[in-house]
């Protein structure tokens, strides 16, 4: 039986996620911990996370963690990034004043430019929250997924990976920006695909067949 861990570390919808990954797959065995040794031993690892980036990484480095995350994106396991999880795999935050994270993907997270708005003219607010459209570029976890399809997304913050090989998504508000990043067997997502209904269930369900390979 396959074995998924959900990294608790105090942050995010780990309930959430946890009853998404089994609807996705009911034979997937999914733990949820904050035990380094299960957290490595699992063949999968999904790294979510909401709130403000500094509380995040205070978390993981007083937890220990943030050497576990680091050793699974070495260990070419397949390992997901959500959301906040997602910036915290990048190099730094603009967040409170230039937080380091874990540099595990070169590149920095930057907030939203104020005042922007939509082709209409109505102003965007910020944070970015609820639907819209997710532009794919070719990767495993995309199978099944109709391109242009809506997930669901909450954040002020997004990132700016230093290659744009990286880039396995786009979103646009209004300008394009990254929303999903994969490098060997990370592959991590600005939005929710928990809160995403079919396609989010689509996406977890290819993160659990899939091998960590790009091809």
């Amino acid at each position: 039986m396959s074995c998924v861990a959900v990294i608790d570390y105090g942050m995010g919808n780990l309930h959430s996620i946890a009853k998404a990954l089994q609807h996705a797959s009911p034979g997937v065995q999914v733990q949820v911990t904050a035990d380094a040794g299960s957290i490595l031993a699992a063949e999968r690892v999904v790294f979510p996370g909401v709130g403000a980036i500094r509380d995040c990484m205070q978390a993981l480095v007083q937890s220990g963690l943030a050497d576990v995350i680091k050793e699974v994106a070495d260990s070419r396991k397949p390992l997901l990034g959500i959301c906040l999880g997602m910036q915290a795999l990048l190099t730094v935050s603009e967040e409170h004043a230039d937080t380091a994270c874990l540099d595990i993907l070169p590149g920095k997270v930057v907030r939203f430019a104020p005042a922007r708005s939509d082709v209409n003219g109505n102003i965007l607010k910020i944070p970015h929250i609820g639907w819209n459209q997710v532009h794919q570029r070719p990767h495993p976890l995309w199978a099944n997924i109709p391109q242009d399809s809506r997930f669901y997304f909450v954040h002020s913050y997004y990132a700016q990976p230093d290659e744009a090989a990286m880039i396995a998504a786009t979103t646009e508000y209004p300008d394009a920006f990254a929303c999903a990043l994969a490098w060997n067997n990370i592959f991590a997502v600005q939005f929710h695909p928990e809160k995403s209904q079919s396609v989010g269930l689509q996406l977890l369900k290819n993160f659990l067949y899939w091998d960590g390979k790009i091809q």
